[in-house]
C-alpha cells in the first residue's frame, strides 16, 4: 500500500539562531512594524538577571507593558491576567522570553484578545474540537491579530507549534488550544541566556524534546519528512545534553540542544501524533504538578518497552540515532536519562499505585493515548505502563 499523508506548513516566518538576543530581537520587531510591544517574561530572569533589562533596552520606547507571573503548566487564571494587561496596553505584538509555560501562555493570550475573553470559564469556547475521526481541530473563533516573537530559555519546543497547553485549575486537566494563527511569527535561539536556566530544568526539558523525537519516529503514522528532522534532532540532543551536563558553559552544546529541539517538533508540526508518554505526561503535570520534562524522563523508556511488540523496527532507528545501534532503545533511553541525573520512576516524584486508576482514566481523554502506536483499549492497559514505571 502506498503511504499517504499531508504536511501543513505553519505560519512561522523565521528562526534566528546563534545571534545575541538583543541584536536579533530589534531586527525581528522592526520587521513586524509593531509599535506597542507587550513583554511576557520569566519572573526569575526579571528579578535575578539583567536579561530582561537588555530586552527592554533593545526595544526602547516600544515596550508598553509587561507580565512576569505565569505559573508552570500555564493556568487559565494567569492567561486571563496576562490578557487583561495586554489589552490595557493596547499591544500590537507580544514578545516572550522564558520557558514553555510562558510561550504557551502568550499563544493563549493572543486567542483571548481576538475573542474578547475576560474570564477563565469563557476559555471553553476556544478549546480544540475533536471530530468524528478522533482528530483534534481548531474551534470556530476569531483568528489572532496580535503576533508573537519568542526567545525560549528551555527546550520544550512549544515555540515551534500552533498548540498551547493550558491548565484548567478547576478540573486539573491540561487542555490543548489549537489555531494556526497562534504559532509564533519568529523564534530567536540564543544559547547564551540559557546559562541562567537551572540545570535540572534545561536537561529535563531537553528530554522532553527527545520525547518529541522518539514518539514521532516510533509513531504508526510516521513519515519520511518528520523522520529526517527527528533523527537528526535526536542525535544533536543526545550529544548536546551530554556536553552541557559535563560543562554548563559550553555555549555551542547549548545551541546544538536548541537546534535539536527545533527539529524535534517536525513530526508533530507535520501531523504525526505523539503517544502514551505525552498522554500520561499531560495528566502527571496537571494533576500532580510534575514538570513536563520530568514526566518524559520517567515515562518514555517504559512506554517504549510496552510498545516494542508493534514497532521494534522503528525503535532500532532511535537506538542508532543515539549512537547505540543494535541495542534496545528503551534501555538506551533509560541509561541516557539516568546519566543526566534525572528521575527514573513515578516513586521518585511521589506518585504511587493508589493514583494509577485516576491517571489511567484521565489519560484516556488526552489526544495522544488513542493514537499510541500500540493500541490502548482502556485504562487497564495504561495502568500496565504505569506499573512498569513504579
Amino acid at each position: 500500500m502506498v503511504q499517504t499523508g499531508r504536511v501543513a506548513f505553519g505560519r512561522m516566518e523565521s528562526v534566528t539562531f546563534g545571534k545575541p538576543m538583543a541584536e536579533a530581537i530589534a531586527s525581528e520587531v522592526a520587521n513586524t512594524g509593531a509599535e506597542r510591544v507587550f513583554l511576557m517574561v520569566s519572573g526569575t530572569l526579571n528579578r535575578e538577571t539583567d536579561e530582561i533589562a537588555q530586552l527592554r533596552r533593545a526595544l526602547g520606547n516600544k515596550v508598553v507593558g509587561e507580565f512576569d507571573k505565569m505559573a508552570p503548566h500555564t493556568p487559565r487564571g494567569d492567561v486571563i491576567a496576562a490578557t487583561a494587561a495586554a489589552r490595557e496596553a493596547n499591544a500590537d505584538l507580544i514578545v516572550t522570553f522564558g520557558g514553555g509555560s510562558i510561550t504557551d501562555g502568550a499563544k493563549a493570550v493572543a486567542l483571548c484578545l481576538a475573542n474578547d475573553i475576560r474570564e477563565p470559564g469563557q476559555m471553553d469556547m476556544l478549546r480544540a474540537v475533536v471530530g468524528p475521526d478522533g482528530v483534534s481541530r481548531p474551534p470556530s473563533c476569531n483568528p489572532p491579530t496580535v503576533p508573537q516573537i519568542t526567545v525560549p530559555t528551555t527546550l520544550s519546543g512549544g515555540e515551534f507549534s500552533a498548540i498551547a497547553g493550558v491548565t484548567d485549575e478547576l478540573t486539573h486537566i491540561k487542555e490543548l488550544f489549537r489555531h494556526p494563527g497562534i504559532m509564533p511569527k519568529a523564534v530567536i535561539l540564543d544559547p547564551a541566556p540559557t546559562v541562567h536556566t537551572p540545570e535540572w530544568l534545561f536537561l529535563s526539558t531537553g528530554i522532553r524534546a527527545v520525547d518529541h523525537c522518539v514518539e514521532g519516529i516510533c509513531s504508526g503514522e510516521a513519515h519520511p519528512y518528520g523522520d529526517a528532522q527527528a533523527l537528526q534532532g535526536l542525535s544533536l540532543l543526545t550529544s548536546g545534553l551530554t556536553r552541557v551536563k559535563g560543562d554548563p558553559t559550553d555555549i555551542q552544546a547549548r545551541l546544538d540542544c536548541q537546534m535539536g529541539t527545533w527539529m524535534s517538533m517536525a513530526p508533530l508540526a507535520s501531523g504525526v501524533p505523539m503517544g502514551a508518554s505525552h498522554g500520561i505526561g499531560y495528566v502527571l503535570g496537571a494533576v500532580f504538578d510534575i514538570p513536563h520534562g520530568h514526566t518524559s524522563c520517567i515515562m518514555l523508556p517504559y512506554v517504549m518497552r510496552w510498545n516494542k511488540p508493534v514497532n521494534a523496527a522503528r525503535q532500532e532507528l532511535v537506538a542508532a540515532a543515539m549512537g547505540h545501534p543494535g541495542e534496545d532503545a528503551g534501555d538506551v533511553l533509560d541509561a541516557f536519562i539516568g546519566s543526566l541525573g534525572m528521575p527514573r520512576s513515578l516513586g521518585a516524584v511521589n506518585v504511587g499505585p493508589e493514583n494509577f486508576q485516576r491517571i489511567a482514566e484521565q489519560s484516556m481523554g488526552t489526544p495522544w493515548i488513542p493514537r499510541n502506536p500500540r493500541k490502548i483499549n482502556g485504562p487497564t492497559e495504561v495502568m500496565e505502563i504505569l506499573a512498569l514505571a513504579t
